[in-house]
């Protein structure tokens, strides 16, 4: 009894760790999002507008796919864009 207690510990605190993360990169992707739609609006010069539109279009289709971490990529794309 006792050898199967405590792996199924172990196996439950690790399926409950990447929620929190989870729950960030939804955060960090929806904020993203916004960041890059307020720069946009600022009419950068077109090389970096262009970078901006891709990574939104990324972002936004991530963000429907649930696929957070490859939205906040997108998003981390736009920023790279950005300091050029």
């Amino acid at each position: 009894m006792r050898r199967t207690v405590v792996p199924m510990l172990g196996l439950a605190a690790a399926l409950a760790a990447p929620v929190p993360a989870l729950a960030d990169d939804q955060a960090d992707c929806v904020a993203g999002i916004a960041m890059i739609r307020a720069e946009i609006a600022k009419n950068p010069p077109q090389a970096t507008l262009t970078a901006l539109q891709r990574a939104l279009r990324s972002a936004e289709r991530e963000l429907k796919e649930a696929e957070f971490d490859e939205c906040v990529d997108a998003v981390n794309d736009a920023r790279k864009a950005l300091r050029r």
